[in-house]
């Protein structure tokens, strides 16, 4: 129950961020109107109170972990919202570091 409900606020937090960086780029960057930027601040707030939700009591190691997880949801990302699909070497390092990721969190379960 604990991998399954540490998976599910990687899943929020990872659509809460990407949207929430996606949003602040697009005001920033390409001229769309403050209220997305806001609309983008009040998605980066929201990540950091999903992420709080964790169920490990490691900050160091969930925030490593997840890193894995946001570099593999920004790949997905860019290909469904920007319309670029990865090539091999997005496909590569997403497995990496998706694996890495997987190690930290369940690493010490399956050796225990």
């Amino acid at each position: 129950m604990t991998v399954a409900r540490s998976a599910a606020v990687f899943l929020v937090a990872v659509l809460c961020e990407l949207a929430g960086t996606y949003a602040v780029w697009r005001w920033l960057r390409e001229g769309a109107t403050p209220f997305l930027g806001a609309a983008g601040a009040a998605s980066l707030l929201g990540y950091a109170a999903v992420q709080s939700a964790q169920p490990s009591g490691s900050f160091g190691r969930v925030y490593a972990a997840y890193a894995g997880i946001f570099l593999v949801g920004a790949i997905v990302w860019g290909w469904l919202v920007d319309r670029r699909a990865p090539d091999r070497f997005d496909l590569i390092g997403g497995a990496v570091v998706l694996a890495g990721a997987l190690t930290i969190l369940l690493g010490r379960r399956v050796g225990s």
